[in-house]
């Protein structure tokens, strides 16, 4: 099967509409469409299907690592996401030793309970609340950017950092030659990186002499030979991709999670009236509004077949993650938020040797926070003078999530 059989359809999406709402825009591209099409509004082929996904992830050796051009415009390159063989091993390897799940049950409770209690004393006796920007986003940031050594940087900062971050990776329209079609959107991702070198250089001056135990004093110093640290300019795209990524996945799932179990209430009050079952509604919530909806690539070394579309060698394609953890072939009613579904394998984080390394501590981070915001709020309810709008096709989760309580 050829890519140019595909209807012409495809050709009048929007980058616009896949913000909005990519969901009925992929599930029709599952059904009329191939596995992998080519996608015009962002130049790259996308992977829509969860075998598809999952074939292409998994294969390391076919299919390397690779950034989007928004992407590489905005972390610049040598990121974790497209670094391949020795170097993307020794990224991982400074990554992943506090990420490990034995390392990250050591800490994870001392540091993420503290952080949750306190932004809900500041709302707890409000009787309302955006769960977005008053509590999701806050415990989110403030945890990843403790555990990275940024106390002395505000909440506020690392979300404006995160939000900016995310302005610029999604900015990824492009013209018929290959050209970005809003060179300007990239204006946010670039003030925020200055802000970001301006403020971390002096503390990677300070942890080159004084190194501790935060994260990103590890990433200095961890396996390399005595007296010497790694290069700033080989540690900054990476922490790029963790200042949006994986600051923005916990709070978007935390979100998403009480979304979902709202759109079903006598589940709602199941997991209110018995905390055990959060992780089972996280990892529901994860698959229905994956935080990481369609922002990793790969690139075909050589000519392949997947799933009977025939690609050429330098093939880029986009997985769409979202859209495989929705797909019809794995899931009944996938686009139902549904606690009682039968478990089954998600991509929400990825697969393969790039899939992300913070899975572990993502899910705690939301756990936590879950915790921490049913057992002090057991009468939370939604505002249903709001509407829950979910935004993005890159990044996907609840714009905002306003609720109500009796005090």
């Amino acid at each position: 099967m050829s890519t140019t059989t595909v209807s012409t359809w495809i050709d009048s999406i929007t980058v616009e509409e896949l913000e909005k709402d990519p969901n009925p825009i992929y599930e029709r591209l599952r059904k009329e469409a191939a596995p992998v099409v080519f996608l015009p509004a962002i130049g790259l082929h996308v992977a829509t299907t969860a075998e598809a996904c999952r074939e292409i992830a998994s294969n390391s050796e076919l299919w390397y690592g690779f950034i989007s051009p928004a992407g590489g415009r905005t972390f610049g390159h040598g990121a974790i996401l497209n670094e391949n063989g020795p170097l993307h091993e020794d990224l991982r390897e400074m990554v992943e030793p506090s990420l490990k799940p034995s390392v990250v049950d050591q800490y994870v409770e001392d540091l993420v309970r503290p952080i949750a209690r306190k932004f809900l004393a500041e709302f707890e006796n409000d009787g309302h609340a955006d769960l977005v920007a008053q509590y999701a986003e806050q415990v989110s940031v403030r945890s990843l950017g403790d555990l990275l050594g940024l106390n002395s940087v505000s909440s506020d900062k690392l979300r404006e950092w995160f939000h900016k971050l995310s302005v610029s990776f999604t900015n990824a329209a492009m013209t018929e030659d290959g050209e970005f079609a809003n060179p300007e959107g990239f204006t946010p991702g670039d003030e925020a990186r200055a802000e970001i070198r301006s403020i971390v250089d002096p503390l990677i001056d300070n942890w080159i002499v004084n190194p501790d135990h935060s994260m990103l004093s590890h990433w200095l110093h961890d396996g390399m030979p005595a007296g010497q640290t790694r290069d700033r300019e080989y540690i900054y795209p990476t922490l790029y991709v963790d200042l949006l990524g994986a600051m923005q996945e916990p709070g978007h799932a935390i979100a998403s999670t009480v979304a979902g179990l709202w759109s079903r209430p006598e589940q709602f009050e199941r997991v209110i009236d018995d905390p055990s079952l959060i992780r089972r509604a996280i990892q529901e919530s994860v698959r229905w509004t994956s935080p990481i909806w369609s922002a990793t690539t790969r690139q075909a070394q050589q000519a392949t077949t997947v799933q009977g579309v025939d690609l050429p060698e330098g093939t880029v394609v986009m997985m769409s993650y979202g859209s495989a953890n929705r797909d019809e072939n794995v899931y009944n009613a996938p686009s139902e938020y549904d606690l009682d579904r039968r478990p089954a394998p998600h991509l929400a984080f990825g697969a393969g040797k790039h899939g992300c390394a913070g899975t572990y501590f993502a899910t705690e981070v939301i756990r936590i926070g879950l915790e921490e915001l049913f057992e002090a709020i057991p009468n939370l309810e939604r505002d249903e003078d709001h509407e829950i709008d979910f935004w993005g096709w890159g990044f996907r989760g609840p714009k905002e999530l306003h609720a109500k309580w009796e005090v």
